[in-house]
């Protein structure tokens, strides 16, 4: 599904569990210079399917055309809300969740509350630029308000790990870094209770 967008094209993959209409719509997005294959996005796509939602992983504008940063957290965050939109005159009257990893997780947690979402799910939430400390997102984090967000992040991330007290939940992987070569089913084990109470009615 292509959908225009202030900024440009963007590409979003539609998945639907078998059966009648989805319990739900989970959107997902990649981090700044990646794409919606890494292994922790399918992971919480397939954890999604199996409580009965439909999916929807988008490419962002500056992703189709082929930048790998995403310039400005304003326009992305604009181009955002047009896609959720035209996902949600798709999928009308489903409860909505977000999601991303790093920044994609960056951008789920600032629109959030625009977009009225049930929950947030934060892979890899880049808490600062690595050995940068003093440059803290954290407010980035805090801008959900009360929509729960449960962060998934490595041990070994040099971009940080978010204090527990700033999420409902925060999952620290062991021996991972930024990018997670294992834990998946941990991660899987995680955001699943979490779809399943944010869909419950």
């Amino acid at each position: 599904m292509r959908i225009e967008t202030g900024a440009g094209p963007a590409d979003v993959e539609i998945f639907r569990s078998k059966g009648g209409k989805p319990a739900f719509l989970l959107v997902l997005t990649h981090g700044s210079g990646g794409g919606n294959d890494a292994k922790d996005i399918l992971a919480v796509r397939d954890s999604a399917l199996e409580l009965g939602g439909a999916v929807a992983l988008a490419l962002q504008p500056y992703r189709v055309a082929g930048r790998r940063a995403p310039g400005k957290a304003e326009a992305q965050d604009d181009a955002w809300l047009e896609i959720i939109a035209a996902l949600r005159r798709k999928f009308r009257g489903l409860p909505l969740v977000q999601g991303g990893r790093s920044n994609g997780a960056r951008v789920a947690c600032r629109t959030a509350r625009e977009v009225r979402a049930r929950g947030v799910i934060a892979l890899s939430f880049p808490l600062h630029p690595p050995g940068k400390p003093e440059k803290s997102r954290r407010e980035e984090l805090l801008a959900a308000g009360d929509i729960p967000v449960v962060v998934v992040n490595g041990a070994r991330d040099p971009f940080g790990i978010p204090d527990a007290a700033d999420a409902a939940e925060v999952r620290v992987i062991p021996g991972q870094a930024h990018s997670y070569r294992a834990g998946f089913e941990e991660i899987a084990a995680t955001v699943t209770p979490w779809l399943a109470r944010w869909i419950a009615p």
